[in-house]
């Protein structure tokens, strides 16, 4: 092996002005929305810690550092050979950092020489791989991307963008972002790692990660539970069950994930964390946010909260980890394919709401039966579902940052609560919410914030629709998006005010009534495209002509004849189903007030009853 060379360097030293190449082999983006979540949480969080009120730019030079590991380069091409993930990542935050100080008229021509800087008079991006250049160069200007045909790659790249986007913390706002970008471009430290060839960083990889230089939280946890075991006959059989139940975590995720990490960190939370940090700014980590940095020392030091005392006790921890381990992996597989048994899972995890498994944990008991579990699974699911619906509508976040704190709290109040116990305590908490939906979704629009989540309700309502009058319910297919052609929400009125000033007044007032609940459908991108510009009376013969689905065709006079199931649905739940030749204000309050009502059956406290 030749010369390495190690040296410290920040993100700015990394970055700026600086190419990087990724070869084919290595040239996918796998982060996913938990790796996203948890590296805004960590840098937010530990600059929080640091910034005062009141403080100048100037001040962030006394801040401290936060450390991201090391990063092996090879060659004059400096080709990454380990941590494309963190950099692509930490590009992506740029490149969000960059868009919202533009929307201030702020332009940092460091920032984008971070991201985007030009060699040998050529201008590219410092990470260049040239399928993601579109996709990258949206970004880069603040633009929508189709994802729509492109690699898996690509559509993380996109998806991670979009994930920064709505968890960025609040309490980074305008007035203090360039304090965070000053502290993010030159505290957060690495180590860079040189080699002269490509074989030799190869080598240097292998060696930090198969010879024990780098030992994750969890290999380091195992070390510590095993050597509190006495007897070496058992120390051996705990090991060799570890092992099998790690390798079945890891087996969750792609190539190179963390999930027995992420299955630890939920499990901990779930199970013994009594403490959280407090939002406000300078505020202490505690237990929550501890395990998220180093949950192997959290449980060291923290051994009494897990009752942690004699040989027997280290004993029944590994088995009670084996048992909620078993039970994530359900909760995991139950979040990509759907299972109508553990139904709600599968909504809450297409809301990319990564809090969940944390939660459905908490409620269970190491002596719960299986039977038990299914039910505390489906109870606690409902109410996630329940609660982003209730806060969406009003439109109050449901980001990690801003609610981690409030499901910390659900945590604690339902952990390894009876059944009972479990629906009381959600029914108070569903009562504590509010929530009014007659009066919410008068006022629910169509816009960046609700876009994903209307199209989910849309989907929910009309797979309701489905089942209940015997036909194939259709959610899964309504919610697909990495498919040829997919469903996308439709405007029943087109975007042209001036074809209908005579009944709104003004373009707000057009804009109201047009993005209002009542005035949406699910359609194939296809047909929606092909009617972009159609009046409502064309729009009608494609909605019933068994191109759409039963909740778009009831539109028409068509869905009402010689169908009985949809006419005995309609009247057994009283629901102000009609057909309309004409779609105008008084059609579309009409319909909104038919959404209120299905939405009303599909979103209810019944279980907890």
């Amino acid at each position: 092996m030749r010369k390495i060379d190690g040296s410290p360097k920040n993100l700015k030293q990394l970055l700026l002005n600086t190419k990087y190449s990724i070869h084919y082999y290595q040239r996918e983006y796998m982060w996913r929305k938990e790796q996203i979540e948890e590296l805004i949480e960590d840098l937010s969080s530990e600059f929080l810690n640091f910034y005062k009120q009141g403080d100048e730019r100037v001040d962030v030079y006394h801040y401290g550092v936060y450390f991201m590991g090391s990063i092996v380069l090879a060659g004059k091409e400096n080709a990454i050979i380990d941590g494309q993930q963190r950099l692509t990542s930490l590009t992506l935050l740029l490149m969000y950092l960059k868009n919202r100080l533009s929307k201030l008229n702020i332009v940092d021509h460091k920032l984008n020489s971070m991201v985007y800087s030009e060699s040998y008079g050529i201008e590219s991006f410092n990470i260049n791989v040239e399928e993601r250049d579109e996709c990258m160069q949206a970004i880069y200007d603040g633009k929508p991307y189709d994802v729509t045909g492109q690699s898996a790659s690509v559509k993380n790249l996109y998806a991670r963008y979009l994930d920064i986007e709505e968890e960025f913390p609040q309490e980074i706002n305008d007035d203090i972002l360039l304090h965070f970008f000053d502290w993010l471009i030159n505290n957060v430290m690495f180590i860079e790692i040189d080699a002269s060839t490509e074989q030799d960083a190869h080598k240097i990889f292998v060696t930090m990660n198969d010879r024990g230089l780098r030992l994750t939280s969890v290999e380091m946890l195992k070390g510590y539970i095993l050597s509190e075991i006495k007897d070496d006959k058992l120390r051996k059989q705990l090991n060799f069950i570890w092992k099998d139940q790690i390798l079945k975590l890891k087996s969750l995720g792609e190539e190179k994930d963390n999930e027995d990490e992420v299955f630890f960190k939920n499990y901990l939370r779930a199970q013994f964390a009594e403490t959280i940090r407090e939002t406000k700014a300078g505020s202490e980590n505690k237990d929550f946010d501890l395990i998220g940095t180093e949950l192997h020392k959290w449980v060291r030091d923290e051994k009494n909260k897990l009752h942690l005392h004699s040989s027997a006790d280290y004993e029944l921890f590994v088995k009670k980890m084996v048992k909620y381990a078993e039970i994530y992996i359900k909760i995991k597989e139950a979040e990509k394919v759907f299972n109508k048994k553990m139904q709600y899972v599968y909504y809450n995890a297409q809301l990319g709401f990564t809090l969940q498994s944390q939660l459905l944990l908490s409620a269970i008991s190491y002596e719960d039966n299986w039977d038990t579990i299914y039910e505390k699974i489906n109870l606690v699911s409902r109410f996630v579902d329940l609660l982003i619906h209730s806060r969406v509508t009003r439109y109050r976040s449901v980001q990690y940052s801003t609610i981690k704190n409030y499901i910390f709290s659900v945590t604690k109040q339902i952990r390894n609560s009876t059944i009972a116990d479990l629906k009381m305590k959600l029914m108070n908490l569903c009562n504590d919410e509010a929530f009014n939906p007659e009066q919410e979704l008068k006022t629910l629009y169509l816009n960046n914030f609700t876009k994903k989540y209307i199209k989910h309700m849309l989907a929910r309502v009309t797979g309701f629709i489905e089942e209940s009058i015997g036909i194939e319910n259709n959610y899964c297919s309504y919610v697909a998006i990495n498919v040829k052609n997919p469903y996308e929400v439709e405007h029943i009125l087109c975007d042209h005010y001036e074809w209908f000033d005579d009944e709104y007044l003004t373009k707000d007032e057009f804009w109201n009534y047009r993005n209002s609940v009542g005035s949406l459908l699910l359609l194939h991108k296809s047909i929606n495209a092909s009617l972009n510009d159609s009046k409502y009376e064309h729009k009608l013969i494609k909605y019933c002509s068994n191109e759409g689905n039963i909740y778009t065709e009831s539109l028409g006079k068509v869905a009402y004849i010689n169908n009985p199931q949809f006419i005995n649905f309609i009247q057994n739940n009283n629901l102000p189903f009609k057909a309309y030749d004409k779609f105008g204000k008084e059609e579309i309050i009409e319909r909104t007030t038919l959404f209120t009502e299905l939405f009303k059956l599909v979103w209810n406290y019944k279980l907890f009853e």
